[in-house]
Order: C-alpha cells, then structure tokens, then sequence
C-alpha cells in the first residue's frame, strides 16, 4: 500500500529511508514538487534535489548541493496538475541519476556523476505557492540483488533455490537481478522448446520472459530464484567462471547460465550459453546478444 503524504507551501522536506536504488511516487501539485536525495534524513551536503514543474509549471531541474546552475534543465510544461495524480520515479545506479515518468522506461533528465554519494534516503516537499499530496511506493519485502557494477548483499553464500510460481507472483526472497523503468526485474526461469532457460520475470507483464531462437517468449508459469547470496561478475572474452550458477540447460544438454546486460536504458536478465559466448537477452519481442555482460556468481 503506497504512504499517503500531505506537503504544505513550506519547502521542508519530509525524508523516507530507501532501500533500494530506486524511488517511485505520485504526486498531485499544481507546481513545484519537490525532492532531495541524501545519505542522511536532513539537508545539507552532499545533497541532489529535483524539481519537477518549477518556473510555474513550466521546466524541471536536477540541482547539485543547492548551487547554480543546475546540473540538468529541460522545459516539461504542464508536468504537474493539482487535480490528479501523476506518476514519476528517481534511479540512481552506476553513478547516474535518472528521472522518469510512470509507465516510461526513458527518462527525462539524466546526470552522471563519478562520485556520486550514497543515497539513502528521499525528501518531499512543495513550495512556492503550491501544496501536494503524495503518494509514495513502500519497497517491497524482497532480497535486493545489487545493479549493474555493484556487489549483492553479503551474509552468506549459495546459489539460492528455484520455487515455482506463476502470472506475475514474486516469491518471498525473490532475487532482483534488472530493471525496466521503475519496475524491478527478477530472476527467473521457464521451460521452452525442451529447454530450461533463464530469463526475467517481468511481474507487471505477469510472465517470465525468455530469449530463444531470435524472440522474446513469455511464459505465465515459471520458477523464481529465491534467498541467495551471490555476485555479479563482469565477464571477458566469453570465459565463464567457475562458480557461476547453472540456472538452465539446452534440450541437447548444454549448462545455461544466469546473465545479465544494459540496454535502451535497461538492465535484463537472460541466458549465457557457453558455447556461443555471449549473454542472450528477451527484450521487444526479439533476442538480443551481448559480448559484454555480467553473470550471477556463487560467492
């Protein structure tokens, strides 16, 4: 159930710890909402904030420790409405902050940079003649498998155990391996044309997706990896590492393995199958292949 926040014409934030490196909300404001990211639940340095629909509705900004100019301005007139909801996120992942609007895998405004803080919690509030209502996703009670270019969480080890499931359902401890806009992406598997393929569980689409012959295939029933503990390991020149773990296998016996890969402005999981070198990913309908990628290591 999303937190339901009140913000009076005040700009004082109200901060909200976050455990993942995303942050989803809705917001109905004539103006001027809003937001800070910060390691601690206070203002000061270091600090991102992000307007949206400042100028009197007219451009949002991404604005670095309150100094000037912005480090992101793009004009999005119209972007916040006091009679309805509207949907946006906030990621920050391999030194990027990106925003974008529900339902949109691009985003809007995008900043990169090299030492970017730890961000662990998010500020609300409105200003400047406007008051809002928020509405605010709560993270859901699942293991978090880190983004591309980070560790997974430590305190253990093992591969983790498939458990069945079907039509968008995420088992306790389901792994998080990607993400597709604001929506997480899990570690899945399915049987498909006598393979056992891994792939991503799309839980909005409510199918586990998974690349095979050129095409993406969805299959409504499926297998989620659950409680593990692993790592993800940058793979060169097609070598496969010793303790990746075999999620699949191809119908003339061949091991699969968990994968993983950035594209159009996503991180998908999908098949590497060791003979041909590369990281299959489902993604649009097609299967796409990628020299470079990551793959789900026991640690």
């Amino acid at each position: 159930m999303p937190v339901e926040i009140e913000t009076p014409d005040a700009l004082t934030y109200q901060f909200h710890p976050v455990t993942e490196q995303v942050f989803t909300f809705k917001v109905r404001c004539g103006h001027d909402a809003h937001l800070a990211l910060t390691s601690q639940p206070a203002e000061g340095e270091p600090m991102y904030e992000v307007f949206l629909g400042g100028w009197e509705n007219s451009k949002s900004v991404i604005r670095k420790n309150r100094q000037k100019p912005d480090v992101v301005e793009v004009p999005t007139p119209g972007i916040c409405n006091a009679g309805e909801f509207r949907g946006f996120w906030i990621r920050w992942y391999d030194n990027v902050i990106t925003v974008g609007r529900e339902g949109e895998a691009a985003a809007f405004m995008s900043h990169e940079d090299p030492e970017l803080f730890p961000i662990h919690y998010v500020g609300v509030c409105t200003g400047w003649g406007a008051s809002g209502t928020w509405l605010i996703d709560e993270p859901a009670p699942v293991a978090v498998s880190a983004p591309m270019g980070f560790s997974a969480p430590t305190g253990g080890s093992g591969s983790g155990n498939w458990v069945p499931a079907a039509n968008g359902e995420i088992p306790p401890e389901a792994l998080q391996g990607g993400f597709d806009g604001s929506e997480q992406l899990y570690i899945a598997r399915a049987q498909h044309e006598g393979d056992m393929i891994p792939g991503k569980l799309h839980p909005s689409h409510g199918v586990c997706y998974v690349a095979y012959g050129g095409g993406e295939h969805g299959h409504s029933e499926y297998e989620v990896l659950c409680a593990g503990f692993g790592i993800w390991v940058p793979v060169n020149d097609g070598n496969i590492p010793p303790n990746a773990v075999q999620a699949g296998t191809t119908a003339d016996g061949e091991p699969l393995f968990v994968g993983r890969a950035t594209h159009d402005g996503t991180v998908t999981v999908g098949k590497v199958q060791p003979s041909h070198g590369c990281c299959y990913i489902p993604y649009g309908g097609e299967e796409l292949a990628y020299k470079e990628f990551e793959i789900y290591c026991e640690q």
